[in-house]
C-alpha cells in the first residue's frame, strides 16, 4: 500500500505542497495574533512594508465584509472543484500540479480561519495594497498560473 502511495506522484506533489502551504500560513498567522494587537503595524521598510495585524471579515480588497458563511461556502466549492478535475491532472503535468497546489492550500489556510475565528487574519502590508495574507499570495498566484498555463495551451 505504501509503495503504490508514493508511485502516485501526483498525489505526493499536491498534498505536500498544499500542506506545507497551510503550515506556514497558519505558522505566520499564529505569530502575528502572539505578538501583534489588532490594527498594531510594524515598519519593515518604512512607509513600504509593514507587519499589520487586520481581522479580514470579508474577501480581497474588503469586499463581501460580513458574508462569512457565504464565503466558507465558496471556499468549499473550490476544493471541491479542484478535487473533483484532481483525476483530470497527468502525472507528467508537474507545473498544474503545483498550481492547483497553490489554490489547494491558500483555500485551506483561509478557510481554516473563518471556521474557526469568523474572520481571516491578514498581515502583509504594503501600503499601496490592501493587507493580505501567505495564503492569499498562493491563491493569487494560482489563479494567476491557472489562467496562464491554460491561455498557453
Amino acid at each position: 500500500m505504501q509503495k503504490k502511495l508514493f508511485k502516485n506522484k501526483k498525489i505526493l506533489i499536491i498534498s505536500s505542497t498544499a500542506f506545507l502551504i497551510v503550515f506556514f500560513d497558519q505558522l505566520t498567522k499564529f505569530f502575528i495574533v502572539k505578538h501583534f494587537k489588532v490594527s498594531q503595524s510594524l515598519p519593515i521598510l518604512n512607509n513600504i512594508f509593514h507587519l499589520t495585524f487586520v481581522k479580514n471579515t470579508g474577501a480581497g480588497f474588503g469586499i463581501l465584509k460580513g458574508f462569512n458563511s457565504f464565503l466558507i461556502l465558496i471556499s468549499l466549492a473550490v476544493i471541491g472543484i479542484i478535487f473533483y478535475y484532481y483525476r483530470q491532472i497527468k502525472q507528467n503535468q508537474i507545473l498544474l500540479q503545483i498550481i492547483a497546489a497553490f489554490v489547494l492550500g491558500g483555500t485551506i489556510g483561509n478557510l481554516i480561519d473563518r471556521i474557526n475565528l469568523g474572520y481571516v487574519i491578514d498581515f502583509l502590508d504594503f501600503r499601496i495594497w490592501p493587507v493580505f495574507n501567505i495564503a492569499d499570495s498562493f491563491v493569487t498566484i494560482g489563479i494567476i498560473g491557472l489562467v496562464i498555463y491554460f491561455w498557453r495551451d
